[in-house]
């Protein structure tokens, strides 16, 4: 009897901590702004698919679902050639249930399966809680449905070696004469080259990704500017010419050397090792390229010899002070076909809170979409950019097609194939 009564008094406490681990796991649930819906013994497979080879911080996220419904099987599948073959995809038999989607492939004739495959995320019936993230980032649609929501954001701007500045006394930039100042400073002290980037290809170029964010503070305004550029009318290249001018300024200054830039061979792998070689006080980048630091470190001789601390931050192009170019990276689209369309809304409701977002931006690497950016110490720079110097291509309305004119303008400028007059008498004439 005795030996009966110590088991139903184990059971007894067994089923007291549990019932108490599911109350701490209801609570913190709630803390996170997620709440379960469906019955946790609920058994089925999910699949995402996207283009990346690993999706590490996806799975992440699919583990800490778990714990919510340990029989639901998520998994990541990659499509290759993924932007010309996800239409085919999903018109087929295995069908993604969650998908990766892009707000340049909205409109687009060759994209159209991609969005007519897209359950409206906007339905109130879903309840994802779209209120976490920045709302100049969600794709403004012509019928007001939302056929896709970010899960991570990119911008453009410059990383800084913050042990440099410290070393010779000077600070980070902000406006744009200070940037010609410390720049100035830095060749005094001995540094040949205070500010890099990639030049070799137009694509993401040091000319794209310093004067975007100005171009879009010039236009960001005036619809009928908007307008005018989206329908690629030639008189529009006149809205270029600040941009360029400025582009034109900037290179006078002496704030870059053309031949040393030249040499970096992409904007992605080559520009970091350069930048970890130590003796770059800046370099322009995307956040993609920011995804990418922290894993080659390692790869670095010089950064491992003689690591430093480095954060990114805006290229202050403006008088005023710098631009914040927000704009959407990776979207995720939810297939209104699938075979569990329930339980693939649940865990984009689970996804789409700012806790989930964050953990998984942190561990890609990249921008969060959501509106606190202070956590990350690598882009908090972000985050204080005041509102009024906030822009995204999303809320602006600018197509792809019009910023493809002012990218291959400024890369004509800037490398000295083109003057700015015969740069803007092209406008609507440059193709990719």
């Amino acid at each position: 009897m005795k030996k009966a009564l110590c088991i139903l008094l184990a059971l007894l406490m067994l089923l007291g901590l549990t019932a108490c681990g599911s109350e701490e796991k209801k609570e913190e649930a709630a803390v996170e702004g997620y709440q379960p819906a469906l019955d946790s013994a609920t058994k089925c497979k999910i699949t995402v698919a996207g283009g990346y080879d690993n999706f590490e911080a996806l799975e992440t996220e699919f583990e800490r679902f778990n714990a919510y419904y340990p029989n639901v099987e998520l998994t990541f599948t990659k499509v290759d050639d993924y932007n010309n073959m996800i239409g085919t995809v999903l018109d087929g038999n295995d069908a993604p249930d969650i998908y990766v989607n892009y707000s340049w492939m909205y409109g687009r004739d060759q994209y159209k399966s991609s969005i007519d495959h897209a359950e409206n995320l906007a339905d109130p019936a879903l309840n994802l809680d779209l209120s976490c993230i920045r709302s100049n980032i969600i794709l403004n649609t012509d019928d007001g449905t939302l056929p896709m929501v970010p899960v991570f954001s990119n911008t453009y701007g410059m990383l800084v070696n913050n042990d440099l500045f410290e070393k010779e006394g000077l600070s980070v930039p902000t406006t744009y004469q200070e940037l010609v100042e410390v720049c100035k400073a830095f060749r005094e002290k001995g540094y040949e080259n205070p500010l890099m980037g990639f030049t070799n290809a137009e694509t993401t170029s040091l000319f794209t990704l310093t004067i975007y964010p100005f171009f879009c503070g010039t236009v960001a305004k005036d619809e009928e500017a908007v307008k005018k550029l989206n329908a690629l009318d030639p008189s529009a290249g006149e809205y270029m010419r600040p941009s360029l001018e400025k582009m034109a300024q900037f290179l006078s200054e002496g704030c870059v050397n053309p031949d040393a830039c030249a040499k970096i061979e992409n904007n992605y792998d080559a520009v970091i090792l350069r930048f970890f070689e130590g003796d770059v006080p800046m370099m322009t980048c995307s956040g993609d390229t920011v995804s990418g630091t922290k894993k080659r470190e390692s790869r670095s001789e010089a950064f491992i010899a003689n690591p430093f601390d480095y954060t990114f931050v805006p290229v202050p192009m403006s008088d005023e002070g710098a631009y914040f170019l927000d704009m959407p990276n990776l979207q995720f689209s939810v297939n209104k076909d699938s075979r569990n369309l329930d339980m693939a809304n649940e865990f984009m409701r689970f996804l789409i809170t700012s806790r989930e977002l964050n953990e998984m931006a942190q561990n890609k690497g990249l921008m969060s979409p959501t509106k606190d950016l202070s956590f990350n110490s690598m882009y908090a720079a972000f985050g204080v950019i005041p509102e009024s110097r906030v822009f995204s291509p999303e809320e602006i309305g600018l197509t792809d097609d019009a910023v493809i004119q002012l990218r291959q303008a400024v890369y004509g400028v800037g490398t000295g194939a083109m003057t700015i007059d015969e740069a803007i008498a092209g406008f609507g004439t440059y193709t990719r």
